[in-house]
């Protein structure tokens, strides 16, 4: 039987709140720096499931999810293995706290999100949410999710 060796499915979040600033978190763990939230998806999980689940677990928040960002799919994104990452934007009214993976939490301009030293391709994403932020429709999106509750 043939073996086949697949890249990993992750997800992360572009996290907006409520004053505009963007919610990332410092690793508590290798490879330390700074990034957005996100982790790996459970086998029977969706992605717009995972990125909720993985948001909640490294920052506490409770999000929506509206829109999705992009595929993040370069085989040396991450220096651990072959990761492909779906991103979302997302909104909460929350606030966070840091918990699980995250270290701290930071609270970032959006202005300022170049200005950070990002571990894996997250300058990628941020330089992509930017774009994304200045050509959306006036309108806010609607969530990508119905609540389920």
């Amino acid at each position: 039987m043939t073996s086949y060796k697949n890249p990993t499915p992750t997800v992360d979040a572009v996290i907006e709140l409520p004053d505009g600033k963007i919610v990332l978190i410092e690793r508590a763990n290798p490879p330390y720096g700074v990034a957005f939230p996100g982790g790996f998806v459970d086998e029977g999980e969706t992605f717009e499931d995972a990125c909720i689940r993985e948001a909640a677990e490294e920052t506490s928040l409770r999000i929506d999810l509206v829109a999705l960002l992009g595929v993040y799919s370069d085989p040396a994104r991450d220096p651990r293995q072959h990761n492909v990452s779906i991103t979302f934007v997302a909104r909460s009214n929350d606030l966070p706290e840091a918990a699980d993976d995250a270290a701290s939490i930071l609270l970032v301009e959006p202005d300022a999100l170049l200005d950070q030293s990002f571990v894996f391709d997250h300058a990628l994403i941020a330089s992509d949410y930017l774009q994304w932020r200045e050509t959306r429709l006036a309108a806010p999106p609607r969530p990508l999710l119905k609540d389920r509750s």
